[in-house]
């Protein structure tokens, strides 16, 4: 399942379009914080996905019945870049346990680059709810080894990838790879086209030097 949350009329897109505006972008605190408030709203959707049990809770006057989580998910995120979203859903799951993986390109001399990982940090996950959050799903490669790293630690019983913007080739790239009977997509626009360089136009563009600055190359 592909759910594209930017086709839907909702305060949702004024986000998106906060982080594609190039007069916008400058605010860093404001381009974490639209992230953070796209986190917030993919958490609350994927909520209704999950299973729930009656639970009894007493208040000072008698007992409510209340459909509540089955189980906490864990949610999981790519350094630095997924952050925000990351603490956006936080902010909803926020019994949940939680994953990080540090994955980032590798250049070469031909500007070519590769796909590493330098660390992990994940909660056993057989039998559990597992929601990776990505804010750019470019080629997809970044995701697609960041899910088979934690999928060595135990294999969830579904899987959620979230990204506030994706590729058309990165879903492809996704869905090649892995079952969409067992993974569900949500991201907040599609866009059809990647530069030379790997990025997705229109965009908007590196997600991680917006948020926190340039880095060294």
């Amino acid at each position: 399942m592909v759910k594209n949350l930017g086709l839907l009329n909702s305060v949702f897109n004024q986000f998106i379009a906060e982080l594609r505006n190039v007069e916008v972008q400058g605010d860093r605190m404001r381009f974490r914080r639209n992230l953070e408030r796209l986190g917030e709203v993919f958490a609350y959707e994927i909520s209704k996905e999950l299973e729930y049990e009656p639970t009894d809770i007493s208040t000072p006057l008698g007992v409510a019945t209340i459909p509540l989580l089955k189980s906490q998910p864990v949610l999981a995120t790519i350094l630095r870049a997924g952050l925000p979203m990351h603490q956006g859903m936080l902010n909803y799951f926020d019994h949940a346990d939680n994953a990080f993986v540090s994955a980032y390109r590798k250049y070469d001399k031909n500007e070519d680059f590769s796909i590493r990982i330098e660390y992990l940090s994940s909660p056993e996950l057989t039998g559990k709810v597992l929601i990776l959050s990505d804010p750019m799903l470019a080629t997809g490669a970044s995701v697609v080894m960041a899910l088979k790293e934690l999928f060595a630690l135990g294999t969830p019983s579904k899987v959620f990838v979230v990204s506030a913007l994706a590729s058309v080739e990165g879903i492809e790239y996704l869905k090649r790879n892995f079952s969409l009977a067992d993974l569900s997509i949500y991201v907040g626009g599609i866009d059809d086209e990647l530069t030379a360089q790997a990025y997705i136009v229109p965009g908007l563009g590196d997600a991680g030097d917006l948020a926190y600055g340039k880095k060294s190359d």
